[in-house]
């Protein structure tokens, strides 16, 4: 059995034929013992009748329609959600520069062990001068014979890995670093640590040249560099070894003094008799 709300609210779709056959039937069964609900289809069906004679509206625009509308409704108040553009700039210069530094310190790190095929190597160059004007007047010359001790670590490097290019240029490093301090390595009074920095250097110059000697194409320029920076060698440490000049204590070093002359005093003039009569007669 249908309801009586049930069919109120199916009498429109019911007026419309918009209801299966079965629908249909219920809701016939239930109008037939219903008094209200047929005054109701009446009215619906009477509606629907005067919608359909009704003339078609005209078309109009939306957009007046709606500039009116917009006028008489309330204007909507804006949020403000709050951003945080300024500390968005900040973080990512902050994490900009915090890479940067991460990335210099890296970069430090890894430069001091960059040979002369690595990109780094420049960046190990700029230490190693800085590190040298930074230096006290007295480890210039330790310092200088270090980096002059590297020079040939990458020479011999170089050599080992088929690139006598870069092998001969650090070999010319090697040899303007050592030119500078060869003044001062030539002094008898050279201290222990530089000596053996020397002997050291002498070693090193030896394994570049085993080193080039390896190869099955020996390259001609580092023979001669190695030769020539040896024989360089060769010449500081016998200026160190000669004997500095002795200072002679005792009579032989004392000169004889010169004599001294002494100038004789020269006669005056006197009057004669003869003018001093004039004189008187005067």
């Amino acid at each position: 059995m249908l309801s009586h709300a049930t069919a109120r609210d199916w009498l429109i779709p019911y007026a419309d034929g918009m209801l299966a056959a079965d629908e249909r039937r219920r809701i016939d069964g239930h109008i037939a013992g219903c008094a209200a609900c047929a005054a109701e289809l009446r009215e619906v069906r009477e509606l629907n009748l005067l919608l359909v004679t009704l003339p078609p509206a005209p078309p109009t625009s939306v957009a007046p329609f709606w500039l009116k509308l917009q006028a008489i409704l309330p204007q909507r108040r804006t949020l403000r959600i709050p951003t945080f553009i300024g500390y968005r700039r900040v973080g990512l210069a902050f994490a900009v520069a915090s890479i940067a530094v991460l990335a210099a310190a890296a970069t430090a790190f890894a430069a001091p062990s960059a040979l002369p095929d690595n990109p780094l190597y420049p960046v190990k160059l700029f230490e190693e001068d800085v590190h040298l004007a930074l230096s006290a007047a007295n480890d210039r010359v330790s310092v200088q014979l270090q980096q002059a001790g590297e020079r040939l670590r990458e020479a011999q490097a170089m050599a080992a890995n088929h690139k006598p290019r870069l092998a001969e240029s650090s070999l010319r490093a090697y040899t303007i670093m050592v030119d500078d301090v060869a003044v001062s390595l030539k002094s008898p009074t050279t201290p222990k640590a530089n000596k053996d920095a020397l002997h050291a250097l002498r070693a090193r110059l030896g394994a570049v040249e085993r080193e080039n000697a390896n190869r099955d194409d020996d390259v001609a320029a580092i023979k001669q560099l190695v030769a020539a920076a040896v024989d360089e060698l060769d010449r500081i440490e016998q200026q160190e070894s000669a004997t500095p000049p002795t200072l002679v204590v005792g009579e032989q070093a004392t000169p004889d003094p010169t004599p001294v002359v002494t100038p004789k005093p020269t006669p005056r003039a006197t009057p004669t008799d003869d003018g001093d009569r004039h004189e008187h007669r005067d």
